[in-house]
């Protein structure tokens, strides 16, 4: 070895000093940016929350509309939202409640909505059909049932969630 030390020029040091004091500027410009860029990614997700809807003693067998609305939170702008759904009680006393959303463009769905049709959901925009469980009618545009709102009862008082896709399987009204 030997016993000479490794010497740093001026220019060296003063290019690492530069390059050190640069990039600590940088970064403290940098970071609140990228902070408030992704903090709405990081902020709790509200999306499974439950909002409450309707007195469960309100619910019949004939399918009804419940709107609710709640304040919805994206990223900085903070909003009210309103939903809506078809709720009844089904022939064992269970609880079922639907999307109004056609599942071919979107539009909304009414309960007979259509003299022909008095006990089906239909869809005005495009003469879509769904039966009373929210299968689609077939031979008509829908090509998937209404999907489902996931809902809990407390305190006598429905609550809803968000909407998930509908197990009622193909064939049965």
């Amino acid at each position: 070895m030997s016993d000479k030390k490794q010497q740093v020029s001026r220019r060296q040091f003063l290019n690492y000093s530069l390059t050190g004091v640069g990039g600590f500027m940088a970064a403290s410009v940098l970071a609140p940016m990228i902070r408030f860029a992704v903090d709405p990614v990081l902020q709790a997700s509200t999306d499974g929350d439950m909002q409450p809807v309707v007195d469960v003693s309100e619910i019949t067998e004939e399918p009804q509309r419940f709107d609710w609305t709640f304040e919805q939170v994206d990223g900085w702008y903070t909003s009210n939202a309103t939903h809506s759904a078809w709720v009844y009680k089904d022939e064992n006393g269970d609880i079922v409640a639907l999307s109004p959303t056609c599942k071919h463009l979107g539009c909304a769905v009414n309960w007979a909505g259509n003299p022909d049709y008095p006990d089906q959901f239909f869809c005005p925009c495009h003469d879509g059909r769904y039966y009373k469980n929210g299968l689609n009618v077939p031979n008509t545009p829908p090509s998937a049932a209404l999907d489902l709102y996931e809902f809990e009862v407390r305190e006598g008082t429905l609550y809803l969630g968000s909407p998930v896709e509908n197990p009622v399987e193909k064939g049965g009204a």
